[in-house]
């Protein structure tokens, strides 16, 4: 028999018992309170605002040849991809797209997936099982704690960016392990350690799985990223994962290894095999901006540099800027409410930036995140600047 009312004590007495979703009015209220409230605001087609809010890292989104070979591929391949990559979802195009990014980025074979979420979560739980060890950053990127949480494995979360913890975790380990990690961290810019990583893992037979997402593009020879950079392209035990939607400009995501790696995904990477496959469109001008990125390597550079031109100004003026490690830059706000207030007044003066709060962010502090574009010109770097600090919260 249903209990009394008055004899149930977790009942709200302000909510309808009959109502199922009652509870998500307290959550979006609790929400309110804290200052942590999102919506989407549909961007048009053209802005007068500066972008530094995007994750466009070459300013290839808009490239005439990216989207010219995005257009060609719908044209010719269809809107989408039409099933799953192992029915119809496999096109010529898909397949370049992998030979290139493997090639360019120094690793024997790639897997192109329909986002960068579904690459990291592919090869986390393909290439895990329970009683694995799974050895994660904690201020890893969600698709990467969300591949921990699907794998069944055992994870151990470790200090951020510390390779002797890792170690010890990993010391007396018997049986399968993995160490896992950004590459770039996305919430302030700074890279991992990656080079003593592999170290730990090596010494101690681990697999290290790495998310290239902020380091394709921008790290590296000619933005062959941060896993290119640190030595460790084509290694044997090593995975990177990465995302056609940032410095290539376009949509889907990709993971690189051993080819006995890439073949156990396409035949056991539930992400991979049950999802329908990145659209033709997606695929073209991700080649294209890979093509065009092998023509002018400079890009990759000039990233850097605009980044490090923000830091130094954003710091001299005295706000609390991370010094960045590739393209994202990371400004400290005194609370969520205060970030939400910057971001708005931000764009008032005609810039957009991004503003993350909890829980996007793992560390619980607040900020603007600005993202460093090739193609910014000096004088809108200044421009940015003097809108960022002009709008600055107190304290």
């Amino acid at each position: 028999m249903p209990q009394d009312k008055e004899q149930d004590p977790d009942r709200d007495p302000g909510r309808d018992a009959r109502d199922p979703f009652g509870w998500i009015d307290e959550e979006a209220a609790a929400r309110r309170r804290a200052g942590l409230v999102r919506a989407l605001r549909p961007r048009p087609a053209a802005s007068a605002l500066l972008d530094l809010a995007s994750n466009d890292y070459l300013g290839l989104a808009r490239h005439p040849a990216v989207t010219a070979a995005a257009a060609d591929a719908a044209r010719l391949w269809g809107a989408g991809a039409t099933g799953s990559r192992l029915v119809t979802g496999s096109t010529g195009l898909h397949a370049e797209l992998e030979a290139e990014l493997a090639d360019f980025c120094g690793f024997e074979a790639a897997l192109v997936l329909a986002s960068g979420y579904a690459a990291n979560l592919a090869a986390v739980t393909a290439l895990t099982a329970r009683g694995t060890l799974i050895v994660s950053d904690a201020a890893n990127h969600a698709s990467l704690i969300d591949g921990c949480r699907l794998s069944r494995a055992v994870t151990a979360v470790v200090p951020h960016a510390d390779p002797g913890a890792a170690a010890k975790v990993l010391d007396g380990h018997e049986g399968r392990a993995v160490v896992l990690t950004d590459a770039v961290f996305s919430v302030d810019g700074d890279a991992a350690p990656l080079g003593r990583l592999a170290t730990v893992c090596r010494d101690r037979g681990a697999a290290l799985i790495v998310d290239d997402a902020h380091g394709l593009g921008v790290l590296g020879e000619g933005g062959r990223g941060a896993p290119y950079a640190a030595g460790l392209a084509g290694s044997p035990d090593t995975v990177v994962t990465v995302t056609l939607s940032k410095s290539l400009g376009s949509q889907g995501g990709a993971v690189l290894g051993p080819a006995r790696v890439i073949e156990h995904l396409v035949n056991t990477a539930r992400a991979f095999i049950f999802d329908t496959g990145l659209a033709p469109a997606a695929a073209g001008g991700a080649l294209a901006a890979l093509r065009l990125l092998r023509r002018e390597p400079e890009r990759a550079a000039r990233a850097r540099a605009v980044a490090a031109s923000l830091h130094e100004r954003l710091t001299a003026a005295g706000l609390a800027s991370v010094r960045p490690d590739a393209a994202v830059v990371s400004v400290r706000a005194p609370s969520p409410e205060a970030a939400l207030r910057w971001a708005a007044d931000c764009r008032a003066g005609g810039l957009a930036v991004g503003c993350f709060r909890p829980p996007s962010v793992p560390d619980g502090v607040s900020r603007l995140r600005l993202t460093a574009r090739a193609d910014l010109t000096e004088d809108q770097i200044d421009r940015a600047v003097a809108v960022i600090v002009a709008s600055a919260p107190a304290g």
